[in-house]
Parts: C-alpha cells; structure tokens; sequence
C-alpha cells in the first residue's frame, strides 16, 4: 500500500507530506520512505492558529473556518506533493492526517463540575482532505487514545518501535519539534516495555524569541547564529529550569499551554528587567531546552534502561550549539540523526502518521498504553471516505 502522511506541529511552520510504501503486520510490518515535501502555510492563517493555540480571543466560528480551511490546505499540499512526487493520487491508497493542534490538555483536570476532564483537538477537517483528494482518508488520532484513560500522546512511539528496536542495543528516540519527546526502546524490547513523554520544550521557545526579534523576518535561528552572538544568563535559565513539569514522572505530555506565548512573555519581561540582548535571551533558550531533555533522560531513562544510541529527528537536529549541549551531556552515548535508519529527520512524524493510518484502516491498535498512560490498546482516528465515484 501507498500511503501520504500529512503532519503539521506544534510550530505550525507548514504541512509535512512523507509518501510511505507499507507492507505486512505487526510484528513484521514493513514500512519505506518514498518521498517527501514541505509546504508553508499562508502568514495570516499561521498567525490565526497560533492566536488560537495560544488560547487568545477568538470565536467558535472562527475555529470552525479554521478546521475547513486548514482541510483545504492540507488537501492542496497531498495533491501537490503527490505532483511534485510524478504520481498519480489514484495510486494512493490511504492518507493519515494527523492536523494542526490548538489545544491538548491529556492530563485531566477539573471542568464545569466535573473533576476528570482531558481533551485535544487538532483542526484540519478530513473529511474535506477526503473530498478533495478522492483519497481514504484517517484523521483525528488522539481523542481514542484520551478515551481509553490515556494523554493522547505521544503516539510516535509505535512507529520508533517499529523503527529502532534492535535485540542487542538499547536506544532512544528523540523528535526535537516545537515540543521535545522521547521514545526508550530497551534492547530485544516489544512493545510492552517501550515508554515515552514530552521532555518539554523542543523549539518553540526559541523560535518564538527569533520572530519577536526579528519582527517575523526570520523564524528560526539558522545554525544558532543568534544564539551564538549572545551569552548564558544563569539567573534566567536557573528560574527557567525550575518549572515543575521537569520533575513529574512519566507518561506526561506538554504544549504550547505551558511553553507558548505566557512563557516567551515572562522571558522577554525578564530581559527588559536586566538589559538582556536578544542574542543572549535566545542563547538561553536554546540551553534551556537542551538541559530540559537532558534533565529527562538523566531523571526518568538511564537509571532504568542501558542506552546505547539516542537516535534525533526533527527541526532541532539542525540547531549546532543544542545538538553540542547534547553531546556534552551525553558522552557514552551514540547520537544518530534519524536519516541514518532510512527517515529524514524533517519527515519522521509525517511518515509516523501514514503507518498509523494503515494501522487503523486495519483496525489495530497503534497506542503504546505504557507512553500515553491509556489503560488499553486503541485503534486511533476516524475513516473519512471519498465520494464513490473518486474510489479505487
């Protein structure tokens, strides 16, 4: 089967589009990376999802445009992709659309009375990608795993299984995105004795800081140019690294509710307090995500599990002084980009979400209850089905 995989994160850059070959079932299921593309989205619909992400005024009108919109777009992108790959969408089977999150709250809290609530909501309606496409298409994958008791994710940790386990060496997944998350995968492990959670902040912070810089002229810090220029502030970064999230145990997931727009605020406060240059406030954030992830794997991994490799995908991989932060930190340990086992470090969650969707069109379970907190395996996302007519 030929599956697309459509991903937009926690940044909310653009539209990932992984084409995957899948074969087979678990535990031989067999899946290659075909090809890949990226497609930006529109300045002013990136702005409006983050004003929502960010949980500030909006309508449920406006949310509603949004999820059709956001539908539309990833729509456009899979035909795109599929042109720019010279392959016709009739051959496309499946796609998995894993959407564009605004809100994620897995850990249940109290809400109009009662005392255990968790949602997540991810816009980018699929039955409208299915529409377009002529193409099955699987959509909405976390509510089922928050259903089941679970947090909704992560939900990588089936794919890194299926990936990088290996009989004799342990190894870690790690996807630096906006948010950063692990996957421990001990050696000769199945499923059963895989464990994952968000570390916490992957690049959200700091890219935050470079567009306020910048005044959008930039969205990340190419090469750690600014960070480079700039100097630690301790005192920041000690305050930082104070955030109880660090010392929760797993599962545990994080978002923009904790390290979006209040977080950035504080710390641009911070800065105009003490006459901090924008080089050295984005410097500091740069450390403090790569001692937030090292704090995790030193507190929650390497005391129970032997790790031979930390394999990274994602946009961090391409940030120098936060890749040298890990090294530094992790010196017995092997760190590969995720390119070297056959998944470009840009297309690993976008090529996640297309063996997820073959999984539930073949009605499996694809969450690992032991990352996601779930209290039983679930079929994750919703089928949306193409006009008649558009089917194979």
């Amino acid at each position: 089967m030929l599956a697309l995989g459509l991903m937009s994160g926690t940044s909310a850059d653009g539209i990932d589009v992984a084409l995957v070959r899948i074969s087979g079932k678990p535990p031989n299921l067999n899946a290659k990376l075909e090809n890949f593309a990226s497609f930006l989205y529109p300045p002013p619909v990136r702005g409006a999802i983050l004003r929502v992400a960010e949980g500030q005024p909006t309508t449920t009108g406006e949310i509603s445009q949004l999820n059709f919109l956001i539908g539309e777009l990833f729509a456009r992108a899979a035909l795109t992709a599929c042109r720019r790959f010279k392959i016709s969408p009739s051959r496309i089977a499946l796609i998995g659309s894993h959407g564009q999150t605004v809100f994620h709250q897995g850990k249940p809290g109290s809400f109009l009375g009662a005392s255990h609530v968790a949602s997540t909501l991810q816009i980018g309606e699929p039955s409208v990608i299915a529409e377009r496409t002529g193409i099955i298409t699987v959509g909405d994958f976390r509510p089922a795993d928050i259903a089941a008791s679970g947090q909704g994710a992560p939900l990588v940790p089936f794919v890194d299984c299926l990936l990088y386990r290996h009989p004799r060496r342990g190894r870690v997944a790690l996807n630096i995105g906006g948010i950063a998350n692990v996957t421990v995968i001990p050696a000769g492990a199945s499923t059963d004795d895989v464990f994952a959670f968000d570390t916490g902040p992957g690049n959200m912070v700091i890219d935050a800081l470079v567009r306020h810089f910048t005044h959008g002229r930039q969205t990340f810090d190419r090469d750690a140019r600014m960070a480079r220029r700039g100097v630690l502030l301790p005192e920041l970064l000690t305050t930082l690294l104070a955030d109880e999230y660090f010392r929760r145990p797993p599962p545990k997931t994080a978002g923009r509710e904790q390290y979006g727009h209040a977080l950035v605020s504080r710390i641009l406060d911070w800065g105009r307090r003490h006459h901090a240059s924008p080089e050295s406030l984005v410097r500091t954030a740069t450390i403090f995500t790569a001692l937030s992830i090292l704090d995790g794997l030193h507190r929650w991994v390497l005391p129970r599990v032997r790790v031979h490799e930390l394999i990274v995908s994602g946009g961090g991989p391409h940030n120098p002084l936060l890749m040298g932060q890990l090294s530094a930190g992790l010196q017995r340990v092997g760190i590969l980009p995720s390119g070297a086992f056959g998944v470009a470090e840009d297309a690993k969650e976008a090529f996640a979400f297309a063996v997820l969707a073959y999984e539930t069109f073949h009605r499996r379970p694809a969450n690992i209850p032991r990352a996601t907190g779930a209290s039983r395996p679930a079929v994750l996302g919703k089928i949306c089905f193409p006009p008649q007519s558009s089917r194979k």
